[in-house]
């Protein structure tokens, strides 16, 4: 369970983010720095309790129109090897001490914990408050997986993860292995499926509805975020497909 700490960062999330976000492909220029602002987001527990997993939306409003951006960061008391060029910047936790921000669809642990999400295999937590599921947040599986490794009864690890990021979005490619309940021959150990490669396709640019995204995808995650006039719109945050070979 994360427990959410009502304390200061410094240097803030947006202070952080305010000139990370600008280098992205999937960022839409204004010709000037950015303006944000919070605008939504949930988080997902580590089963571990090491690492902060977060998907944030801001919003920016320094261009005619304002743009939201979903952005997936993890939160770690120490850096992730091999990461870093997915660093946004570290931040000193008024609780926890330093932290280092990373953009979360580098993280094994977050892009775990996302598959599980849309799998329907973990529990959408409320950005804010501790141990406080969030029912807004919705995954839906349009398959269920049925007759491959990552089938119902069978929880299914991350084998290996690569990362594109492109005009439209960021796609992690993931090798999953199922792991069956039973024993291996040399018993104790479950016996491991091969690998089954899928793509997480990460929302970036959030729009409403996204129904032409979802389709003929396995499954998908829906979430909300506020405009600045105060209106609320609804997504795709994620959207889970067989990689095309």
């Amino acid at each position: 369970m994360a427990v959410i700490h009502m304390t200061t960062m410094n240097p803030g999330k947006l202070e952080l983010l305010a000139p990370w976000l600008p280098a992205q492909p999937w960022y839409i220029g204004t010709g000037q720095g950015p303006a944000l602002t919070k605008a939504g987001g949930f988080r997902l527990d580590d089963p571990r309790g090491e690492v902060g997993i977060e998907f944030m939306v801001v919003t920016d409003t320094s261009g005619g129109r304002p743009c939201s951006y979903h952005l997936p960061l993890t939160y770690r008391a120490a850096p992730l090897d091999g990461a870093g060029q997915a660093l946004i910047g570290t931040s000193e936790h008024g609780v926890l001490g330093r932290r280092w921000v990373y953009d979360g669809t580098h993280d094994p642990v977050l892009v775990a914990q996302l598959l599980a999400l849309l799998q329907g295999r973990a529990e959408p937590q409320a950005q804010s408050v501790t141990d406080t599921p969030d029912p807004s947040v919705t995954s839906h599986i349009t398959d269920h997986f049925t007759g491959h490794a990552t089938g119902a009864g069978f929880p299914s690890v991350v084998a290996s993860a690569a990362v594109h990021d492109g005009q439209h979005g960021t796609d992690v490619m993931v090798e999953v292995a199922g792991v069956a309940g039973g024993a291996g021959e040399a018993g104790g150990e479950p016996r491991s499926e091969s690998a089954e490669p899928l793509t997480i396709e990460v929302t970036r640019v959030l729009r409403p509805g996204g129904h032409t995204a979802t389709a003929g995808a396995r499954g998908h995650v829906t979430a909300g975020w506020r405009l600045p006039d105060g209106e609320e719109r609804r997504g795709p945050f994620a959207v889970l497909r067989d990689t095309a070979r």
